[in-house]
C-alpha cells in the first residue's frame, strides 16, 4: 500500500482527534499516589539488582 506524505499526515491528525475527544477518567489522588509508591518500588527493586564495586567513587565531592 502506497501512501504519500499528505495522505499520512492527514490520518495522523485525525488519529489525534480521536484520542483527543475521547474523555479521560478522571484520577483520584489516592490513585496518582499508590501509583508512584508502585514506580518507586519498581525502581527500587531495579537498583538492588545492579552490582556497583566498591572502589567506584560518587560523581561529586563534598567541601566545606
Amino acid at each position: 500500500m502506497k501512501m504519500t506524505r499528505r495522505q499520512l499526515a492527514a490520518a495522523m491528525v485525525s488519529a489525534a482527534a480521536v484520542t483527543a475527544q475521547t474523555p479521560q477518567p478522571a484520577a483520584s489522588p489516592g490513585d496518582d499516589l499508590e501509583a508512584a509508591r508502585n514506580r518507586l518500588k519498581t525502581n527500587r527493586d531495579a537498583l538492588a539488582q545492579v552490582q556497583v564495586p566498591m572502589a567506584t567513587e560518587p560523581a561529586f565531592q563534598f567541601k566545606a
